[in-house]
Formats: C-alpha cells, structure tokens, sequence
C-alpha cells in the first residue's frame, strides 16, 4: 500500500520536535554547568538556569524532575567540554612506569586548566544540590583512569593494595592542589608521586 502523503511530513515534523527538545535540554545542561562552574552548585537554582538558558522555569523541571538527574547530565557535559584525560591513550602505554607518568602529566596540565571550576564544584559538594548518592560521571571516569593506571605492576609481596592506594591519592584533584600549593611545579608533583609509586611496587618503600 502506498504512504499516505502526509506520512512524511508527519515523520519529519517529529523529527525537528526531538531535535528542539535535544537542543533544549543541551541549553539547560550547559547553563547548569557554567552556574556550577563559577557559583557552585548549591547556589545554583531552578530559576538562575531557566534565565540563563532562555528557557522558563518549568521547562528546566520538565526535563530534569530533580537535582540527581540535572546534576548527572551537568557533569556528563563538564566532561565533553573541558578536555578530560581519556584512559584509551594511556592504556595503549606497555610499561607501567612510563603510563603512570603520562597519565599524571595529562591529568596535572588538566586540574591547572580547570583549577577555578574544580575548586568550585567540589569545595561546594556539602550543598544543597551536591552530588547524589551514587556515582556521579566524574567519579565513574576517574575509577576508569584509575584501572587504567593501576594495571600491569609487577609488584614486591603484600605491595599491592598500598600501591593501589598511591596512585588513587596521586590522581585526585586536591592531591595536586596540596602539592603544587606548597610550591612544587606541576612536573615535580607528577615525579614525586612516581617516585613513591616505583618505591612501593619494588618493595623499597
């Protein structure tokens, strides 16, 4: 049987009406992100994102019905936009020794690009729009950084779970922001904590 003739036409206004919701919902989340960024997310409410959208209140609501969801999506989109170090790169790196390097000199270069933003969001976690309870996508993509770096140690009897726990305090943002705060350069953040990496694993410290 024949398409009725107004078939395509109804297939393509459905077509333009997700695309303007996508559109939509990407403007919410990307105002979420820049008030977050700069104000902190528990100062950041329902109406400051609607305004700085161009979008009225209840279209925020609408597609985010509570703070998990926008709060989710907000950090998705932090991760696309501010240049994140992906695990694919380093895992492509054999030897241990030299992928921990690599991968403590992107993430460094990475907190001192983002530092303000950072400093931010996470000092504002205690607030009224935190993070929810389980993982958020920044916690998730750091757990694959993680496992990415943590991989192919040779390692000294009873070194693992220490050297495990090195590398997870060397990758986090306020482990940086200790350090390079003290006076160190980001380089020489990123070769103690190698350094105390190697130790561990050899069983020499």
């Amino acid at each position: 049987m024949d398409e009725k003739p107004n078939a395509g036409r109804r297939r393509y206004t459905m077509r333009r009406r997700l695309a303007r919701l996508d559109e939509t919902r990407e403007r919410i989340t990307a105002a979420a992100f820049a008030l977050h960024a700069t104000i902190g997310p528990s100062r950041t409410t329902s109406s400051a994102i609607a305004e700085r959208a161009g979008v009225q209140r209840r279209t925020v609501s609408r597609h985010f019905p509570d703070l998990d969801s926008l709060y989710e999506a907000c950090t998705a989109h932090g991760l696309r936009v501010t240049g994140v170090p992906q695990p694919a790169s380093w895992e492509t790196v054999q030897d241990p020794i030299a992928r921990l390097q690599l991968g403590l000199a992107e993430l460094y270069a990475y907190y001192r690009a983002n530092e303000r933003m950072l400093t931010t969001i996470l000092g504002d976690a205690a607030g009224a729009a935190g993070p929810p309870a389980e993982p958020d996508p920044f916690d998730r993509h750091m757990a694959q950084l993680l496992a990415a770096l943590t991989e192919g140690w040779p390692c000294a009897d009873g070194s693992r779970p220490v050297l495990d726990a090195v590398i997870a305090h060397a990758i986090t943002f306020e482990t940086w922001r200790s350090l390079t705060g003290s006076g160190l350069s980001d380089d020489k953040a990123g070769d103690l904590l190698l350094r105390v990496a190697v130790g561990v694993a050899r069983g020499t410290l």
